[in-house]
């Protein structure tokens, strides 16, 4: 590693490939299936690579080495957990709308088949809002930007805007 450190690229490919075995090993103690235990394995690789120049070649080399490939694998379930969170299942898209009726209601168009037949009869200024800001996701100053309006107009229409779809798919429903 010390070598690896001073910019020998030939001494670090040799290196990360020798490790592996190593690092495998370390991680399988606390990753049971084979998938996850390359995922922590690759996890590990990218982290020596990120801090390769925290070791000490005046220390042991595979202590280092043992201590992230530890922690990395300790961290795992933190992160799965974190991404089962926000993740949904089957390619339904996670949205994020500082609205929950909002979302609601976007949600429940998405739903149907008439999204962007119900997007396309708003009013100018409610379309392009609600194309801005919830489906290229821009920030309200970037939508501003593009747009040319304030951010208090952008977010007037699509308050309306929604209010609209909302009443749109009520009347579908009934």
């Amino acid at each position: 590693m010390a070598a690896a450190q001073t910019g020998d690229r030939a001494i670090y490919e040799r290196l990360l490939r020798e490790v592996v075995p190593f690092v495998r090993a370390v991680v399988h103690r606390q990753q049971r299936t084979p998938d996850r235990v390359e995922d922590v394995v690759q996890d590990v690789l990218l982290t020596i690579h990120r801090v390769r120049h925290t070791y000490d070649p005046a220390r042991p080399f595979t202590h280092w080495l043992a201590m992230i490939a530890r922690r990395r694998s300790i961290d795992a379930p933190r992160r799965r957990h974190r991404h089962e969170i926000v993740e949904v299942a089957d390619g339904v898209a996670y949205e994020a709308f500082a609205d929950p009726a909002a979302k609601r209601v976007i949600e429940a168009f998405g739903a149907t088949e008439g999204l962007s037949e119900a997007i396309t009869a708003l009013s100018p200024p409610q379309r392009e809002a609600i194309e801005l800001l919830k489906l290229r996701e821009m920030s309200l100053a970037e939508a501003s930007a593009v747009s040319g309006r304030s951010l208090t107009a952008l977010k007037v229409n699509v308050h309306r805007a929604i209010k609209t779809l909302r009443d749109r798919l009520r009347r579908e429903k009934e």
